[in-house]
């Protein structure tokens, strides 16, 4: 078997064992980058100085982390000290950041090798990887649809075997979405688990760093090497973390699954639909205890959403001016030069979808529309969250689809806000209301396309969700 078809527990024994050395391991996933990426467009910055200084460095400490030697490939968001990190916008361009996110300096402690930057949505601002100012990233299952956003790029390089491991930022399901449309695992751990400091923020309240890989196993280990209290974060909880890895056990025998109609109503792919009722009956026969249920306030969350993320996101992005760092153009015509200059960089800065969240964020905010909207949307927030509290007050988890279609055609809905909104529409939830949630493959379309999974549960119980969605996994096998 070739390096790249190595799942990470694997390839962790056999450099322990001197098997395998790191650097053969990043020469192995170089050269499939090299082979494929001109075609799918994963990477937007890979600097291979950089990649081998850190072999040459892990090779002379010899001290063995729990990814020693590992390549894991950083999302354009997340700040790595001294690379390009430019969410994917021409507002940001030559931004090299003078520290590194939390979650960066965690992975280099236990020796992980940093690979690269991946693609995204233009400030994480989409569904599938197509509003980058950098061009789309192709799904590697069929390079004329999408891989899903906004962390494509993420989700396609370790479904393309470019990268193992990759980590990717999730605001209304963007881990998750590009992971189920890509065929791999992804995470949302619960809000606060993971220090957010070094994230480029989207929506503040809702934000959160997560792993994307191959299986459930290395995902577990991802998680639980970048989790954990962060006094830089005023969000991150001091909750401890448990070794995910070491306590991963597949379990469905005796659990009991909540299944809400309202993620199973009008705008489901059929082929989706019964693919996910299958795998419920699986695990009805391995003992599992599937019950319909109700999350009423579920049909609210995507209007609730799409008021609350783009409020934070125009307040976020209101510091990107062209004063002290990214883009800046000098503006031309009469007036004030300052003002000419704001008006100039943030109309060439900023892409299309970029400026439509701006606006709407900044008018739910404005005087005479704060309490009608945002506020409005708040109290819903809090229903939703209302209503996970109750459920799993009766059940273990809340198994749903991830997305409610397969991989669409690049291009299909980029013209059309609207269709490309209710993309999230099974995702957004678990972030309006901070729970975990994990999305795994669980079969495909007749055309071939990955379809996903989405399991979520309460507050800081992702061992729990872990061992399910092993447990499925292993059952799929």
């Amino acid at each position: 078997m070739q390096i790249i078809e190595l799942p990470v527990y694997e390839l962790k024994e056999k450099i322990a064992s001197g098997e395998i050395t790191p650097r053969e391991v990043v020469q192995a996933y170089l050269q499939r980058v090299e082979t494929l990426d001109s075609n799918i467009n994963a990477f937007v910055h890979l600097d291979q100085d950089s990649i081998f200084t850190q072999v040459e460095k892990l090779e002379s400490s010899r001290v063995f982390g729990k990814l020693y030697g590992i390549p894991v490939a950083i999302k354009d968001n997340i700040c790595v000290e001294g690379e390009p990190t430019t969410c994917c916008s021409k507002i940001l361009e030559n931004f090299c950041p003078p520290y590194s996110a939390t979650v960066v300096t965690r992975l280099k402690n236990e020796g992980a090798i940093l690979f690269g930057k991946t693609n995204m949505d233009e400030f994480a601002f989409g569904s599938s990887c197509e509003t980058s100012c950098y061009g789309p990233t192709c799904n590697p299952r069929d390079r004329e649809r999408v891989p899903g956003g906004s962390s494509g790029g993420s989700a396609a390089a370790v479904a393309a075997d470019e990268v193992p491991l990759a980590l990717g930022s999730d605001t209304g399901g963007s881990i998750r979405q590009p992971a189920a449309l890509c065929g791999v695992v992804g995470i949302k751990p619960t809000y606060g688990r993971v220090s957010r400091f070094g994230l480029i923020a989207f929506a503040s309240s809702l934000d959160q760093i997560g792993p994307i890989a191959d299986n459930v196993r290395d995902s577990a280990l991802l998680l639980e090497v970048i989790s954990g209290y962060d006094p830089k974060d005023s969000t991150s909880v001091p909750e401890e973390v448990p070794s995910y890895s070491e306590g991963l056990s597949p379990e469905i025998k005796g659990i009991k699954v909540g299944i809400p109609r309202e993620y199973f109503q009008e705008g489901i792919c059929e082929e989706v639909r019964s693919r996910v009722e299958e795998v419920l009956k699986l695990m009805e026969r391995e003992g599992a205890q599937v019950e319909w249920m109700s999350l009423p306030h579920t049909e609210y969350a995507l209007s609730c959403y799409y008021i609350i993320a783009p409020a934070e996101a125009s307040s976020n992005l209101a510091r990107y001016d062209g004063v002290a760092y990214g883009l800046r153009v000098l503006g031309k015509g009469d007036g004030n030069p300052m003002v000419n200059m704001y008006l100039a960089t943030r109309s060439q800065g900023f892409g299309d979808e970029a400026k439509r969240r701006i606006i709407l964020g900044t008018y739910s905010l404005s005087t005479g529309y704060y309490e009608a909207y945002y506020l409005q949307a708040a109290k819903v927030r809090t229903l939703i969250n209302e209503d996970f509290s109750n459920a799993f007050k009766r059940y273990d988890c809340v198994i749903t689809p991830t997305s409610p279609t397969t991989a669409f055609r690049i291009g299909e809905k980029i013209t059309d806000p609207l269709q490309m909104y209710l993309s999230d529409i099974y995702t957004i939830p678990a972030n309006l209301a901070g729970i975990p949630a994990i999305s795994l493959p669980v079969g495909e379309d007749k055309d071939g396309l990955p379809i996903g999974l989405q399991i979520m549960c309460n507050y800081f119980q992702e061992q729990k969700m872990l061992n399910i969605a092993y447990g499925i996994e292993e059952l799929l096998k």
